[in-house]
């Protein structure tokens, strides 16, 4: 593959998906690609290329971004935004839409699943704290192979290690051959969703609670800042945003406030979790 082959690739990966490649990852494509050529009976990289220039096969097109997708995830990843979620998100929804009992949550690139079937769990276990409340997860991410594994619901024994409490493996989870299977009327509260987040998604409605995390790393500065801009414009006005770790607003853009009180969680317009006299700018 030239130089001029990769760069296209990177042309065509940012314009589709929003990945924003930088020239040392080369070594990365080549990596994630060889299957993409193998499954397609391509035989080179630069052959590939050709293919994608050429338009002639939107699932090659479609397999071409899967590969480069990173989907690494495991059930309350950072173990914090989960916390924050049981410990101060859900009392302060709980109260303040006992009038409506209604609550939205989506997760942004869910990947295989385990990020909203955490929260599905944190929520089953609130329940006899919540007769009569109506929860909707929507998740979804760009990847359609990824999106028919968390529907699936099998897990193998790696990845229910990583995170997942004995305890709700135990209470939620059933052993099938060398996979563990989570229940039905935990998959039955998360609704699986195709998404590309460079596209428009005022159709998903507006959400209480959003979780977008470890993905914007990857978009280049405008690109991120016109997807937060969104993401804020489907949240309701005193809705709340978890981004990751190494993630901010900060600099990007002022459609989001930072939650002085609680590190990695964003409020829309200004308003806040924290007493008013700690807001961001007060005094």
């Amino acid at each position: 593959m030239t130089e001029a082959e990769f760069d296209a690739l990177r042309v065509f990966l940012k314009a589709r998906s929003g990945l924003a490649l930088s020239p040392d990852k080369r070594y990365l494509v080549e990596s994630r690609l060889s299957s993409v050529c193998t499954r397609f009976k391509i035989d080179s990289l630069s052959h590939l290329v050709r293919e994608i220039r050429a338009g002639r096969s939107i699932a090659l097109e479609k397999a071409t971004i899967e590969a480069m997708t990173t989907n690494e995830t495991f059930f309350f990843r950072d173990k914090a935004p989960f916390d924050l979620f049981q410990d101060v998100l859900l009392p302060k929804y709980l109260k303040e839409r006992a009038s409506t009992r209604r609550l939205r949550i989506w997760c942004a690139a869910a990947s295989t699943g385990q990020e909203p079937y955490s929260l599905a769990m944190l929520l089953k276990e609130a329940l006899p704290r919540m007769p009569g409340w109506h929860i909707e997860i929507v998740a979804s991410d760009i990847s359609t192979e990824v999106l028919e594994k968390a529907k699936a619901g099998f897990y193998n024994q790696f990845e229910v290690q990583r995170g997942l409490p004995i305890r709700l493996l135990v209470k939620y989870f059933t052993q099938v051959g060398d996979q563990w299977q989570i229940s039905p009327e935990i998959r039955a509260m998360v609704d699986y969703r195709y998404l590309n987040l460079i596209e428009d998604f005022n159709r998903l409605g507006q959400f209480d609670i959003v979780y977008c995390r470890n993905v914007l790393i990857y978009f280049d500065p405008n690109l991120k800042a016109d997807v937060l801009r969104r993401i804020a414009n489907v949240m309701v006005p005193d809705g709340s945003l978890l981004l990751g770790a190494s993630e901010t607003v900060l600099g990007v853009t002022d459609a989001l406030t930072l939650d002085p009180a609680h590190r990695g969680l964003y409020s829309k317009n200004g308003s806040s979790l924290a007493p008013k006299m700690f807001a961001v700018g007060g005094r």
